[in-house]
């Protein structure tokens, strides 16, 4: 019975998932809202873009804004939807957990280092981020001294973003050697 349960939440956690990403990458949503079918439309186009039940979609947004991830306002006829401080975190979630770096045919020859201190009462952040690391498949060099081959600037932003670190806590460099890069190489399989 429980992988029955599982099956059937994952769409609505599809949807959640698909309708933060959604405003977050397009940031504030404005909405002509003359028309008494604005928010009929706007799930009708969010259903067509993903193929999800006009039900489900309609649901997930009203869940949403009901547990505080979606703002919606009214502004002379015109209604804005925007994800709340509590939504862009959850939303920035499914973007973290979804990182990849992307190989490209060709190596540059250039490595990139990425480097960070957080501080001691911090260490959570410190752990989690290095599993984030290790996830993306970064070489360690030392504990706080991550090397890969590709660019990761993108991926690296994002995560100092989500754990936020500033640029002192959390940087990236690159280099075009860094010594003795024989295991490195045989790991990146370069």
């Amino acid at each position: 019975m429980n992988q029955y349960k599982h099956y059937a939440k994952k769409p609505k956690l599809e949807i959640t998932k698909d309708i933060l990403t959604w405003i977050a990458v397009a940031g504030l949503i404005t909405i002509a809202a003359t028309s008494p079918y604005f928010g009929t439309n706007l799930i009708r186009a969010f259903q067509r873009r993903k193929r999800y039940g006009k039900k489900k979609v309609y649901d997930t947004f009203s869940r949403l804004r009901r547990e505080g991830y979606l703002k919606v306002e009214k502004h002379n006829h015109q209604i804005y939807i925007s994800l709340t401080k509590e939504g862009r975190k959850k939303a920035g979630r499914f973007q973290v957990n979804g990182l990849k770096i992307e190989k490209p045919k060709h190596w540059d020859g250039l490595w990139r280092i990425i480097i960070f201190d957080i501080i001691q009462p911090q260490r959570i952040k410190r752990e989690a981020l290095r599993g984030f690391l290790r996830r993306l498949e970064l070489y360690p060099l030392q504990k706080s001294v991550w090397v890969h081959p590709y660019n990761c600037k993108d991926e690296i932003k994002l995560l100092r973003d989500f754990f936020g670190l500033g640029e002192n806590e959390l940087r990236i460099i690159v280099a075009k050697d860094i010594g003795n890069d024989q295991a490195i190489k045989k790991y990146f399989k370069l």
